[in-house]
């Protein structure tokens, strides 16, 4: 996947696409944060953790390298997995919280509705992020990497990352408790 993105911003410089150039950048960038957790946080991720991130900034690139355009579902698989990845990271990092500190308490009942309310608030500023590129791409005449579509395109996009909340906040507690311990060990610097 790290090959096909490099070859994108390669594609993006050879042929002057800005847009080829931010996105394959962007997403490459952000799948060394694995190796980058390990290396300066000693901090191992799991393999599968590693692949998720992965994909989600590999289907997202590829979606604004055309599939976006040419593959109608696509926007919304990218959008329910992008959310599965928040979710994640925000109940990993609520919960090593939680486990590290006795004043605060997220009790488990209450982590599915605080899933959810992570999502939502990260899809909502992100969808806020795409209307003030729309605007500055009118003004200024550049393309942005990133473009909204209308309002039914952001409902579309809220409802899909609901999806992925709720997928995450029905299994994450089981499966990223693990990696909670790990955080709340490593990064929080228990003794």
């Amino acid at each position: 996947m790290q090959v096909v993105l490099l070859g994108i911003v390669a594609y993006g410089v050879l042929f002057g696409q800005p847009k080829a150039i931010t996105n394959g950048s962007m997403g490459l960038l952000v799948t060394f944060t694995p190796a980058v957790l390990r290396r300066n946080y000693n901090l191992p991720l799991d393999p599968w953790l590693g692949l998720w991130i992965t994909l989600a900034v590999f289907l997202h690139t590829l979606g604004s390298a055309g599939l976006y355009a040419t593959v109608g579902w696509w926007d919304s698989i990218t959008h329910a997995l992008s959310a599965t990845l928040i979710a994640a990271i925000g109940y990993t990092f609520a919960r090593a919280v939680d486990l590290h500190n006795e004043e605060v308490q997220i009790p488990t009942r209450f982590a599915f509705g605080f899933i959810l309310i992570v999502v939502m608030a990260f899809g909502v500023v992100w969808e806020l992020f795409e209307f003030g590129l729309d605007i500055l791409a009118d003004e200024t005449g550049v393309s942005m990497p990133l473009a909204q579509f209308g309002i039914d395109d952001t409902i579309k996009d809220m409802l899909f990352n609901t999806l992925g909340a709720i997928i995450v906040a029905t299994f994450g507690q089981a499966h990223l408790s693990g990696v909670a311990e790990t955080v709340r060990e490593r990064l929080l610097a228990v003794d």
